[in-house]
């Protein structure tokens, strides 16, 4: 079988990153150009800088890509690109440059879903078995995924208000800790002490979550510590924050695997990063015997790698788009659930 090298394109937020990927499973070359300093001052991205930072990077990232992976565009089989969902400016500069390669190249041009792509940076580390599910937890996203073949999607839980990356980067913020806020909150959680009465975020029995209120009862307690005069215990605190929400994800993931019979779990996102959370779930699963997969962390921040896997994918899946795709900022992964040969629309 003729093997499919994807170029890939992503563009979603604040990273600028090309990669080829080989047959939906060997990265050839990734080049990601991060823009966390310049926003980093502004304590969060900002849309507009992110888009003209894009501009500015994009075909350098594409020189780059192909001259450490001595390749040229003729050798390349598809264009899998970031469409959605994401920054809207930032995606029109990834989105174009596809569209552009596309259509010079005559490629096919394959759109992906950014939540598919941190799904599918799993299978960079080991080829995914069904059907498993899909643990998604991002800045923007906190979503149970059962999937019994490639590229489809079912949910079975989600996020009634912020993400889980959102209410650490805002308890980050409240704390005092800089920008990007989460890595920093689960740093300081495994040397505090779980010392603060914090809730247990939507603790009942179904598999959505929410993360408001215990983002509103660190910043009551926060505030109302600081009335009183006492010294709040940065520490302490984020390992309480940490540990309640750890526990509730954890909870609501392995009631999911015994009730649809699933023994293969996938942890994905950018909060798939934090030590707390993969090192609880990986003890679970052991004790379950289950099968644990999360991405290297280089995998689980924004890359191309991770949406050139799924674009194989995808593209085998029959799907494909023409040059009047368009990017959006929000978009439902789980209309991909079984599709059939066609095009995107």
């Amino acid at each position: 079988m003729k093997d499919i090298y994807c170029l890939a394109i992503e563009s979603s937020c604040d990273e600028t990153s090309m990669s080829i990927i080989k047959n939906g499973i060997e990265e050839i070359s990734t080049v990601v150009l991060t823009q966390i300093d310049i926003h980093k001052k502004f304590g969060g991205v900002v849309p507009e800088i992110a888009s003209r930072s894009h501009i500015e990077s994009i075909t350098i990232v594409l020189d780059e890509l192909l001259s450490e992976s001595k390749m040229s565009l003729d050798d390349i089989d598809i264009i899998g690109v970031t469409y959605g969902p994401g920054l809207i400016g930032s995606l029109m500069i990834g989105l174009q440059c596809a569209k552009t390669i596309s259509l010079v190249c005559n490629k096919p041009l394959i759109p992906v879903h950014h939540i598919a792509g941190h799904i599918y940076a799993n299978n960079l580390e080991k080829r995914l078995e069904f059907p498993l599910i899909a643990l998604v937890v991002s800045g923007g996203h906190t979503d149970l995924v059962y999937m019994d073949k490639d590229y489809s999607f079912k949910k079975i839980g989600s996020t009634l208000d912020d993400a889980v990356g959102e209410a650490y980067d805002k308890v980050a913020k409240i704390l005092g800790l800089s920008y990007p806020g989460g890595p920093l909150v689960d740093e300081r959680a495994h040397i505090g002490n779980d010392t603060y009465n914090l809730p247990l975020p939507l603790n009942d029995d179904s598999y959505n979550f929410s993360f408001s209120g215990i983002k509103s009862a660190v910043v009551n307690l926060v505030h109302n510590e600081k009335q009183r005069g006492n010294e709040i215990r940065v520490n302490d605190m984020c390992c309480s924050f940490q540990n309640r929400v750890v526990e509730v994800l954890s909870k609501k993931t392995m009631r999911a695997m015994k009730e649809y019979g699933v023994h293969n779990l996938v942890m994905a996102g950018g909060v798939a990063a934090n030590r707390g959370l993969r090192d609880n779930l990986s003890k679970l699963c052991a004790e379950k015997g289950y099968n644990f997969c999360v991405p290297r962390i280089k995998y689980c921040t924004d890359n191309a790698a991770m949406i050139g896997a799924a674009g194989y994918y995808a593209y085998k899946s029959g799907i494909r788009a023409d040059l009047e795709l368009d990017a959006t900022a929000v978009d439902s992964l789980y209309k991909f659930n079984g599709i059939n040969n066609g095009y995107f629309l």
